[in-house]
């Protein structure tokens, strides 16, 4: 015989506590203050910091294929080790430059948005 499933009672919202504002003064006053949201937490600094580490990690595979993994020919690494840096490099590269640019424009929007 299968189990019976019991439905769970939904739970009451907890009572409003004197001086506590209603979450509708709060989204009022939020709609009407220009500028970034209060703490400024949009993802500038984790753009910021991860596409400098990911960029980062490009240039370091980088250098890591030129010089310690045997350098790159006319047909590329010369050894697997050198081919496997490269890979990592072709997509950090990129990838790491695009996100610290995303993070560094809207760093500059910021700033902008604070002055006004």
């Amino acid at each position: 015989m299968a189990p019976t499933i019991q439905p769970v009672p939904a739970k009451a919202p907890p009572a409003n506590p004197a001086g506590v504002r209603s979450d509708a003064a709060v989204t009022s006053r939020a709609a009407r203050t220009p500028g970034p949201p209060v703490g400024n937490d949009d993802g500038t600094n984790q753009l910021l910091k991860w596409g400098g580490w990911t960029f980062g990690a490009g240039l370091f595979f980088a250098l890591l294929t030129k010089f310690l993994f045997g350098g790159i020919g006319p047909q590329g690494p010369h050894t697997n080790s050198g081919w496997m840096a490269l890979i990592v490099t072709m997509m950090c590269l990129p990838f790491g430059f695009l996100l610290l640019l995303l993070g560094v424009l809207k760093w500059i929007r910021n700033l902008r948005t604070a002055r006004q």
